[in-house]
């Protein structure tokens, strides 16, 4: 198998576990506090992560320009837990298609942020992007968990953002390890104001949840190795899929028309129809 399309078959697998991970938050349905739930969950990624962060070199090992892992870790923090309310009180296709506005807002992130200029086509993507969500959205029915799903998205675009600014000689375990540690401090205080005992299915579910996310991130990285991010990233949409019939078969969620096309109109803008293009002319 080519390298191409192995990053293609690592991202689909990567985002089937994302999807299954979301799963495992809806089955909770709320019965764990959410901060008691993104501090387990965060804690068990750390074990998870610290047999390969003690297997680096020392120098590997070293938090660099800690006041900026800080600030990651506790957007984390943030987005973890709009992510646990908006999939409980949401259906999984509504939820995840308004986490896909994330892309669309590191546009005007980056311009803010970055100073960076953006070619005037990506700025209509974003559009038309923006436009979908509001379809998804539909303010004559808004739901007032949505207002949680947009703030996922903010979080995770602020979060890759702020990716471009970490230290190359970060190593990518380093970095995961790091972020997990630094949010346990500020998730456990608040999750011991409200603890609520747990069973050891509870539990499971949410080492599911967190064994699955750090799938997700590492078979991302694998991907984005072997491929040009271009190439590829229209893999990542296989995720909505994913969720959409997670919903159907298992949650009785079945979107209805004007869902489906915001759908479309948030991961048309996200789809790189200019690399498809070279690609096929080039075969």
């Amino acid at each position: 198998m080519s390298p191409h399309y192995l990053a293609i078959l690592l991202l689909v697998i990567g985002n089937l576990a994302a999807s299954l991970s979301d799963v495992a938050v809806k089955i909770l349905d709320g019965g764990v506090p959410v901060y008691q739930y993104v501090f387990i969950r965060q804690l068990l990624s750390a074990l998870v992560i610290l047999p390969l962060w003690l297997r680096q070199p020392s120098e590997q090992r070293r938090l660099r320009k800690p006041i900026l892992n800080i600030f990651r870790a506790h957007i984390l923090i943030i987005g973890s837990g709009c992510m646990v309310v908006a999939v409980t009180h949401l259906p999984l296709a509504t939820a995840n298609a308004i986490f896909y506005a994330a892309p669309l807002l590191m546009l005007p992130l980056s311009t803010l942020l970055l100073k960076e200029t953006p070619p005037l086509g990506k700025v209509i993507a974003t559009i038309i992007g923006f436009v979908g969500v509001l379809v998804v959205l539909r303010p004559s029915e808004f739901h007032w968990a949505a207002v949680f799903a947009l703030g996922t998205a903010m979080t995770i675009a602020l979060f890759n953002i702020t990716a471009r600014q970490l230290p190359v000689e970060q190593s990518i375990v380093t970095t995961l390890f790091w972020t997990s540690v630094l949010s346990l401090p500020l998730t456990a205080s608040v999750a011991l104001v409200n603890w609520t005992p747990i069973d050891s299915h509870v539990l499971l579910l949410i080492l599911g949840s967190a064994s699955l996310i750090l799938l997700y991130n590492g078979l991302a990285v694998a991907a984005y190795q072997k491929a040009q991010a271009g190439n590829i990233a229209v893999a990542e949409n296989s995720g909505l899929l994913f969720v959409t019939l997670f919903g159907v078969m298992w949650f009785d969620e079945v979107p209805d028309w004007l869902t489906a096309v915001g759908i479309l109109m948030i991961v048309a803008p996200l789809i790189p129809w200019h690399s498809l293009r070279v690609r096929r002319a080039t075969k």
